[in-house]
């Protein structure tokens, strides 16, 4: 991997946007760029929502300029599309990405433009490195979640798969946002299901609106305005026999306590509270420096697809491109 041009840090959605952008530019992969994933040959994140999750936009807003999803532009791609149809781009775009290598860090050396990427398989230099690992990473776990004991489980969403997983009973869905709105729905045909919610969300249709239930909770979760409800309307989940709540704010034991100062004992808990970005093996400087759209504190490290150092829209599908063709410009320029 060393002396490449550039190594892009994560083969999802906005690596591969970014391999796109500078395939475009007449940069050959393998040769003068290279794709590195922490995850298992192919594991990419679409793989482990729930079973029956579906994209909030429609397959026509929900894929990379470069490769059109397969089938009708009008429906919902299901989560298995996604992994499916990213396998796909690669393929096209002959990008042969390098699993199981985690990125630890990256620092600049020296007065050139030379960069040194820390990662599981040891040290690499290249002259741009790519932060592509994602807006939606880490499960975001809220602080008093550890005091919970309950007689069913305790899981964050990304966790969920089917409702079966959840022990028959009561459930308690923490987060009203679209995750916990689409679980709500889905359990409420074999679960009592409670609702707790923070904040009210403006309700409007998904049309043109290309992300996962889920991958927009690192920017959506700073509460700059509050967050569009896709798919059903609180009244809705009310109708289909869902209890709505206000925030959960503390446990103990059994026990889950409300921002109204009512209190809940449920069976099972799905914590629907969003993620962290996946930007925690950057230096200091480059979190806390973002001079322009995509660029770092640390020249030759850019960042793809995470909302705060791109803006509103890098990380759904249709976003993360303008991230992409705007890293591949400042690469090409660069000295």
């Amino acid at each position: 991997m060393s002396h490449r041009r550039a190594i892009i840090v994560g083969a999802g959605q906005a690596g591969l946007a970014v391999a796109a952008a500078l395939s475009a530019e007449g940069l050959r992969p393998q040769q003068e760029f290279v794709v590195i994933d922490a995850a298992p040959k192919g594991q990419r994140p679409w793989a482990s929502r729930w079973h029956s999750m579906t994209l909030l936009s429609d397959a026509r807003h929900s894929s990379l300029p470069v490769r059109r999803l397969p089938g009708d532009q009008r429906r919902h791609p299901r989560v298995d599309e996604m992994v499916d149809y990213l396998t796909f781009v690669e393929a096209g775009l002959r990008v042969e990405t390098v699993w199981g290598i985690r990125a630890i860090g990256v620092e600049h050396r020296g007065n050139g433009s030379t960069l040194l990427l820390s990662t599981t398989a040891g040290e690499v230099q290249t002259r741009n490195v790519v932060c592509a690992t994602g807006a939606a990473a880490h499960p975001r776990i809220p602080e008093w979640a550890p005091a919970l004991t309950v007689p069913g489980v305790v899981l964050h969403s990304s966790d969920y798969l089917y409702p079966r997983q959840i022990p028959t009973g009561d459930v308690l869905i923490v987060g009203g946002g679209n995750s916990g709105v689409q679980l709500a729905r889905e359990l409420s045909a074999s679960h009592t299901v409670t609702l707790a919610t923070r904040t009210p969300r403006r309700h409007r249709p998904a049309a043109g609106y290309a992300t996962g239930a889920g991958e927009g909770a690192s920017w959506l979760s700073r509460k700059r305005r509050p967050e569009p409800l896709f798919g059903d309307s609180y009244e809705q989940l009310r109708r289909a026999g869902v209890t709505l709540r206000p925030a959960a704010t503390a446990a103990d034991g059994t026990t889950v306590s409300f921002a109204d100062g009512s209190q809940a004992q449920p069976a099972s808990v799905i914590l629907a509270t969003g993620y962290l970005p996946g930007d925690d093996w950057l230096p200091d400087e480059a979190r806390e420096d973002r001079a322009r759209r995509t660029m770092t504190g640390v020249p030759g490290l850019f960042v793809a697809g995470m909302p705060q150092y791109g803006g509103r829209g890098s990380d759904t599908i249709a976003g993360v491109w303008r991230d992409a063709t705007a890293i591949a410009h400042h690469i090409i320029n660069r000295p």
